[in-house]
């Protein structure tokens, strides 16, 4: 019999796209190179919902068979749920690793704060494992995923052997198509301009629809988003702990 040494690691898949996405499908492959794999992840598109968790509502897991290789547990629930739902009921064995996506459309600068795809990797960290999210810049399903597979191969490869500090999360975007390369990258500083166009439904009641565009605040080099203009993929590690460290360190001989 094998003891732990000898198994091979294990790495949690979920994503925000639900299930069934094709981003997810290419990063279960991609992971399988590297562990055993186990899939936990939405049954239904969850994109933007951030860190968002269900507490009102009993969470479910069905077991689905996805391909002639894969199975998975898909949860009624946020990303967030599906990895905290793996970690304390799901898993025979706690994971040496949690990927998340591949998210078809750009998580980085404030796309970051929305993500439910970064939020899933950012619940793994919290929990203790080392974990990495996984996007696309091309929002289409049909996305060539190759170079985002390949930048995927690249840092799993290199969390496994060298891990991650504690209480960081890799956020890793890519260009749809040939990987140009890899890029170390600050978050890019920006923000999106909402609008909301009112309109009457047939029973005479107001609703609104969200429209709005992205609004980058920089134009300095070395971020996530100036990489991926430049056809790179970016690697950003950010973390949880909000704290504005600096100003506090200058405010802490502050009286109020």
């Amino acid at each position: 019999m094998n003891n732990s040494k000898d198994k091979r690691p294990l790495i949690l898949v979920c994503n925000d796209d639900g299930i069934f996405s094709n981003g997810i499908k290419a990063l279960m492959e991609t992971a399988a190179e590297f562990g055993d794999v186990e899939v936990v992840a939405p049954d239904r598109q969850q994109s933007a919902v951030g860190h968002a968790i269900t507490v009102s509502t009993p969470l479910r897991a069905r077991v689905l068979q996805l391909d002639k290789e894969f199975s998975g547990r898909a949860v009624n629930g946020t990303p967030a749920d599906c990895i905290k739902l793996a970690h304390n009921q799901l898993l025979d064995r706690k994971p040496d690793l949690v990927v998340s996506g591949i998210n078809h459309g750009s998580n980085a600068g404030i796309n970051i704060i929305y993500s439910g795809t970064v939020s899933a990797a950012t619940e793994g960290t919290i929990l203790g494992y080392p974990s990495i999210a996984f996007s696309c810049t091309d929002f289409d399903e049909d996305a060539d995923l190759h170079g985002c597979k390949e930048a995927a191969r690249r840092v799993i490869r290199y969390v496994l052997k060298n891990g991650i500090q504690k209480g960081v999360t890799l956020n890793v975007n890519a260009p749809s198509g040939p990987l140009k390369g890899i890029r170390w990258a600050r978050q890019a500083k920006s923000r999106y301009v909402e609008e909301f166009e009112g309109r009457v439904d047939p029973h005479n009641r107001d609703y609104y629809w969200m429209t709005g565009k992205f609004e980058l605040l920089e134009k300095n080099g070395g971020s996530d988003i100036d990489f991926l203009e430049k056809g790179y993929a970016s690697i950003t590690p950010i973390q949880y702990d909000l704290t504005a460290r600096e100003l506090l360190d200058s405010l802490k001989s502050t009286e109020l």
